[in-house]
């Protein structure tokens, strides 16, 4: 009995997106780690790296044979197929293809992560002026501007800055 090939979204550890890749395709199966370049910060330079455009996910090309689907979730650093309860949904083939042309084409990539910060959310600006200065997300303002509000003297100040210049605080931390 054959079966038929498809995408599948696999959920992997945190930050072993490009281990499980490189390990799928040792296997000598056709595996898709989408990446985009961002701007590194480090305390004395600025550099470009590669990061994932989905952290924590890549894309695997199985059957819905259980004994393929075994053969990716025994890969180290691989946590499960995304689907429901009736098992792994596959992604449509149009969506990879359109996928990796975009990561293909030399430009950069803006990823709809709407969800990075939620109102509420305690955040840090890491550059410009206001280094240091820890607020509270309040909006977006679209164009990459968001606002925060600081705490002082039982008052606050709202403020327009660039969202690349801030960073969320975990909550445990702030």
């Amino acid at each position: 009995m054959t079966h038929a090939f498809h995408w599948f979204a696999l959920l992997t550890r945190s930050n072993f997106e490009q281990v499980v890749f490189e390990q799928i395709a040792r296997k000598k199966m056709a595996a898709f780690l989408p990446k985009t370049k961002k701007l590194s910060r480090r305390k004395d330079r600025k550099t470009i790296i590669e990061v994932p455009l989905f952290p924590g996910y890549l894309f695997v090309k199985s059957s819905m044979d259980p004994g393929c689907q075994l053969t990716v979730l025994k890969t180290l650093g691989a946590v499960r197929f995304l689907g429901n309860d009736q098992g792994p949904i596959p992604v449509p083939e149009t969506q990879i293809h359109s996928l990796q042309l975009l990561t293909s084409a030399d430009c950069n990539l803006v990823t709809g992560a709407c969800s990075r910060l939620i109102q509420g959310d305690p955040v840090m600006v890491m550059e410009g002026p206001m280094a240091g200065a820890r607020g509270e997300f309040i909006q977006y303002r679209g164009k990459g501007k968001i606002i925060i509000k600081i705490h002082l003297l039982g008052q606050y100040a709202g403020v327009e800055i660039n969202e690349s210049q801030v960073e969320k605080i975990p909550h445990h931390l702030s």
